[in-house]
C-alpha cells in the first residue's frame, strides 16, 4: 500500500513538472538605466529599455528596445530575438535596428543590403554552470568592414562567471573581439569588455520588491570606464 501511494505521489510530481515545462511564459518588463553601455561601448545616456517576450519549451521570441530619456540625440533601438535553449546549449538570431545607420530616414522596413539600419547576428553559447561562454557573429545587414573594405562578419566572444556574495547576485564578464572590424573599432584582436555587476531585490512591501543593479565596466581597448546603475519594473 505504501509503495502504491509513493508511486502515485511520484507520478503526480512528474505530471506537475511536465505541466510547468509545457506552460507558455510571458515577460513584460522594463529597465531604467543611468547609461546605456553595451559590450564596452557607450551607446547613450539615461535610457528606458522595455522587453516583451514569450517562451515555450526552450523556444523564445522577444522584443527589446532602448530610448534615451535625457538626450534627444541618443539612438533609438529595437531588437528582435528568436532563441532556443536545451540543457546548457543556447542558440539565437537577433535583428538589431538602430537609428543613425545607412538609412538617413531611419525607416524600419528598409532591408536593402546597402541602405539598411538592421544588423543580423547569430549566437551560440553554452552554460557550464560556474562559467558560460557565448559567441556572436554578424552575418547580414549593416555590418562593419575590414581594412580591405570587405564585410567583416564582426564577432564578439564573452565569458561570464556568476557568483553570490554579500546577499547579491554577481556577474563577472570578460569580452573580446577576435579580429579586425570597424563595427567594434578593432584593428585586430582586442579585449573590449571587463565588467562586474551586482543585482539585488529591494523590498518595498511584503509582496512587492524592485530589482536594482550596479555595474562597473572597463574597455581596455578604448581605455574608457563606465559605472551604470539601473532598476527593473515588471508588469507580471
Amino acid at each position: 500500500m505504501k509503495k502504491c501511494i509513493f508511486l502515485a505521489f511520484a507520478c503526480l510530481l512528474g505530471a506537475t513538472a511536465t505541466h510547468a515545462q509545457d506552460e507558455v511564459e510571458t515577460t513584460v518588463e522594463t529597465d531604467v538605466v543611468s547609461q546605456y553601455v553595451w559590450r564596452g561601448l557607450d551607446l547613450g545616456q539615461t535610457s528606458l529599455q522595455p522587453t516583451l517576450g514569450i517562451s515555450y519549451k526552450g523556444l523564445s521570441l522577444s522584443a527589446w528596445s532602448s530610448v534615451g530619456l535625457t538626450n534627444a540625440n541618443d539612438p533609438r533601438e529595437i531588437d528582435l530575438t528568436l532563441g532556443y535553449t536545451i540543457s546548457g546549449l543556447n542558440i539565437s538570431i537577433t535583428d538589431y535596428w538602430v537609428t543613425g545607420g545607412l538609412d538617413p530616414e531611419n525607416r524600419y522596413l528598409r532591408y536593402n543590403a546597402h541602405s539598411t539600419n538592421h544588423v543580423f547576428e547569430a549566437n551560440i553559447g553554452y552554460d557550464f554552470g560556474p562559467l558560460s561562454l557565448q559567441w556572436y557573429t554578424n552575418f547580414a545587414g549593416n555590418d562593419g568592414l575590414t581594412r580591405k573594405d570587405k564585410r567583416a562578419y564582426s564577432s564578439y566572444v564573452e565569458a561570464n562567471v556568476p557568483f553570490k556574495l554579500g546577499g547579491c547576485n554577481w556577474l563577472a564578464t570578460l569580452g573580446a573581439v577576435p579580429f579586425n572590424t570597424d563595427y567594434y573599432d578593432a584593428d585586430g584582436f582586442i579585449i573590449n569588455n571587463v565588467s562586474l555587476r551586482a543585482d539585488r531585490d529591494i523590498k518595498i512591501t511584503d509582496s512587492f520588491s524592485i530589482p536594482v543593479f550596479g555595474q562597473v565596466s572597463v574597455n581596455p581597448s578604448s581605455e574608457h570606464a563606465y559605472f551604470v546603475f539601473g532598476f527593473k519594473l515588471k508588469a507580471f
